[in-house]
This record gives structure tokens, sequence and C-alpha cells, in this order.
């Protein structure tokens, strides 16, 4: 384990005694890299030319084009959260699917998924159908364990459906295209979306008592103008979903051109549904400035880190211990996955992305890892750090609004059930990669060995060259073509040849006439 120095593992177990103590991050991470820093240099173990690339590297995060997108994803979350966007949403569908048992989880779920590719926060979407739907499903029979843990989880859907700023951050990590990740988490959010929905079935036929329909005075009949006010709420939803995905997978903008225009999008809804205004404005951008604060705050202290820790070369201590992982690259995947699950109980995503996600990709790449699956099952992954108790931030919301009548206890047991359904998707992407790789543009597959180069000869069947000379000493000739002599043209006298011009005695000075 101390192959590469002590200084590597005292690093990581430093920070972690930071991060326990309650130190705000992103000091944390700056404060340890720098310290072990100074004791490399003193102790011989790390040079500081390495400190030298510090202001470059600060520069380049400042610069990053693509972490212009967190901005703009977040920006338009923010405006979407309050612009009545979920409120429409989720009284239709509640309407449209209330007379089936487990309408109202059908409506979440569904509503939760669409959020997720409008928004991309948990937060909007966790609180927005909190609030809303919360309050009708204790009031007509769902249990509370059951009504916390399906909002709970459906927002946390948010983290693995594109335009998700987790997939930004691992594709900045990994050195990957935002819409490569965005198309190879495809799958997943479908495989997600159905577990959650085969849950509530399974409950429907075997407890249909936990998830009773909507009385019909409250859900009223099936109608045209039912349908049509669900669809009103939707074609929106999907003009924006398309301004902002479609343009990325179709390579018609970049994804920080995306998110502009989704920021677009969203204050035109908010004008449709009347309330664009100045607090909104005023809120939103807010909120965008302390999330894209503490990103790039985080991203310049672990790149202090990043930089010691490579210097004293952690990276070979990382990849020496966890290359003989017995099983390989599964074997390597299955640890991977319950150290990630294990940090999510006390660390946030970001922090998670930044300081973690460097140090395994190195290793991942040398076990001949696909880096977009690998990405995408980390972001699959840490869905579970919002969900799982006693640190997820999804819990932490639904407390926040739920009425005092819901015990801590029954949101906490109620996400249980989620986590290990979000688990078992964790255990589909590990072993079958392909949900993942399938949606990604690899090109057109040609085999080496299938091709051939057919030149024309100028004579039989296969390459050759014409003779060098025709008998009798004649210039060679081609069909069609005949070449002049190597002396002159046909039918003319050779040309007299030139004199050689006097050599120069360069023993004596040039004279100038």
């Amino acid at each position: 384990m101390f192959d590469f120095g002590i200084i590597p593992p005292a690093m990581f177990v430093g920070m972690v005694l930071f991060m326990l103590y309650g130190f705000p991050v992103a000091f944390s991470l700056a404060a340890v890299g720098l310290f072990f820093g100074i004791i490399g240099i003193y102790t011989g173990h790390f040079s500081e030319a390495f400190l030298q690339a510090l202001p470059l590297r600060f520069f380049g995060i400042v610069s990053n084009d693509l972490l212009l997108a967190i901005p703009f994803f977040t920006f338009m979350g923010a405006i979407l959260e309050r612009c009545g966007l979920a409120e429409d949403l989720l009284e239709g569908m509640g309407k449209l699917f209330g007379r089936v048992p487990g309408g109202l989880a059908y409506a979440v779920i569904l509503v939760g998924a669409v959020l997720g590719a409008i928004t991309g926060t948990v937060a909007a979407s966790v609180i927005t159908m909190g609030v809303i739907s919360l309050p009708i499903m204790l009031r007509y029979g769902y249990s509370p364990r059951l009504a916390t843990g399906v909002i709970a989880a459906s927002g946390t859907i948010t983290q693995v459906i594109p335009p998700s700023l987790v997939l930004v951050v691992l594709a900045d990590q990994l050195g990957k295209s935002v819409g490569d990740m965005y198309l190879g988490a495809i799958g997943p959010s479908i495989l997600q979306v159905a577990i959650f929905m085969g849950y509530i079935l399974i409950l429907s036929i075997v407890k249909p008592s936990s998830v009773p329909p909507l009385p019909k005075e409250v859900r009223g009949d099936f109608s045209w103008a039912l349908l049509l006010k669900v669809l009103g709420g939707m074609v929106p939803s999907i003009v924006l979903i398309f301004l902002v995905l479609g343009t990325i997978f179709m390579g018609l903008a970049t994804p920080t051109e995306a998110g502009a225009l989704g920021v677009v999008g969203a204050m035109a809804l908010a004008a449709m549904h009347r309330r664009l205004t100045w607090p909104l404005m005023q809120e939103a951008m807010r909120s965008t400035m302390h999330i894209t604060s503490m990103v790039v705050m985080i991203l310049i202290g672990s790149t202090c880190f990043s930089l010691v820790f490579q210097g004293m070369d952690g990276s070979r201590w990382i990849e020496h211990m966890l290359s003989g992982i017995p099983g390989g690259p599964v074997g390597f995947l299955i640890f991977v996955n319950i150290f990630i699950f294990v940090l999510a109980f006390f660390l946030d995503f970001f922090e998670i992305a930044f300081i973690v996600i460097p140090m395994l990709a190195p290793v991942a790449s040398a076990l001949g890892i696909d880096l977009i699956w690998f990405g995408v099952l980390i972001c699959v992954n840490m869905q579970t750090s919002f969900m799982h108790p006693p640190f997820g931030f999804a819990l932490f919301y639904l407390r926040s609004i739920a009425d005092r009548n819901v015990k801590t206890s029954d949101i906490y047991m109620g996400a249980l059930p989620w986590v290990g359904m979000q688990l078992i998707l964790v255990a589909i992407v590990i072993f079958w990669p392909q949900s993942v790789t399938y949606w990604l543009d690899k090109g057109a597959k040609v085999d080496p060995n299938s091709i051939k180069i057919e030149v024309p000869g100028f004579g039989g069947n296969g390459l050759s060259l014409p003779p060098l000379g025709a008998p009798g000493g004649a210039s060679p000739q081609l069909p069609g073509l005949t070449l002049p002599p190597m002396n002159g043209l046909p039918g003319q006298p050779p040309a007299p040849a030139k004199p050689a011009p006097p050599a120069t005695d360069l023993s004596q000075p040039p004279q100038i006439k």
C-alpha cells in the first residue's frame, strides 16, 4: 500500500478528517493540498514547479465554456420551478390516471420524469410535487411512507435524465462529450421510470388498499377537455425538451448554447403562465449565483488537492490498489459503486465528482472500461445520495414542506424501498453495459480485413508496369499514347548539347563587370 510513499494515503485521510469535522469542502480540499504540498517540497517528494501550474488551472476553470452550461441549466430550472408548469401537469395527470389504483403515484413518477427533463434540478421537482401531491395522496388513503417515498424518488430521477447537471460535471471530469453522456443516460432513465412504475403496479395488485384510486367526484369524468388540458401542459414541455436536448443530439448547438436556448424557452413558458415577473427573475438569479459560486469554489479547491496528489504519485497509488481487485473490470466497478454509495452518505454529488472521479477515471481507462458507461453508472449511483437516510437532500426538502403530522421516521423508512430500486438499476447497468452504449453513435463499422484496393494494370489481369524498353531499343509505347524519345520530339533531330559553364575558381575574389 505504501510502495509510492506515505504522503498520498495521508492526504486522503486528511481530506476525510477535514470533511467529517464539518469544515467547508472547497477550503478543506485547498488547505489539505497546499499543506501536503509544502511538506512534500521540504521532504523532497514534491517539486515546487507543480504549484506554478495553479494559476493556469484556475484560469482554465473560470474560462471553461463547458462549465458555463451549469448556470444556464440552473437558471432555467429556477424559472420553471416558479412558472406554474408543474402544477398544471400534476393536476391534469392526477385526474387522467386517478381512476386506476396507484394513479396518483403513476402521475407523480411521470411528472417527475418530465420535470427532470426540463429543469435538471432535484430541489425543484421534490418541493413542487411535495407541495401539490403529498396532501392529496394522504387525504385519499395513501400511506405516508409510500407517498413520501414516491415523491422523493421521482424527484431524484432528475439526476439521471438529461439535461442533468451531474452529467455535465462528469463529462468535464472524464474529458468526454456532454452530448454522448446525455445519449448514454437515455437507457438508464427509461429503465428507472419503468422500475418505479412496475413497483406501483405490483403494489396495486398485491395490496390495492395502499394505493386507492381517486373518488369520482374528485377526478371527474374522462373528457376531451381533460385530455386537451394534459396535452396543453405536455406540448410546451416537449418543445422545451427539444430546444435543450434535440439541438445537442442533432449537433445544432453546444451544451452551453442549448442551455441558453432553454433559458429563453423557460422565460417564454413563464410568460405564457403570466408569472414572468421581476421578483421571479431575481429569485432565479440569486439561486443560480449561489449554486454556480459553490461549484466553482469546490472545483478550485479540488484542483489544488488533485495537483499535489498527482505530483505525489497519488494516481499511481490508487491505480496500484484498484487494479489488483479480483474480478477484473466488473470487480472494479462493483467495488467503486460500493465505495461511492458509502461516500454519498456524507458528500454531495458535486464533491464526489470533483474529488473521487479524477482518481478513478485513469484506472477505469486502464482496465478498458468505456468512460461514457462509467460516467453514467456513477451518475445512476449518485441518485442514492439524495435518498438514503440520514443525509439525503431529497428527504430534507420533503421534510421542509411536509405537514407536521408526517413523521420524519416515515419519510426515512419510506425512502428505503426506492433506494433498493435505484441499486437494482446500478446492478443492471454494471452487467448490461449496452443499456448505455446502445444509444451512442459509433459511426459506420468497417472490418479492415474486408477492405480490398484494386488498381487497373497496364496489361494482363494484375498490376504490372510497362517494359523499360521496346524491342530494338524503341521507347515504351502505351495504347493510344506515344511518348517522345528521351532526347527530342518525334521526327526532329536531337537538340545539340549545351556546353557546360566554366568552373568557378573559388580561390579568387569575384570580378564585377
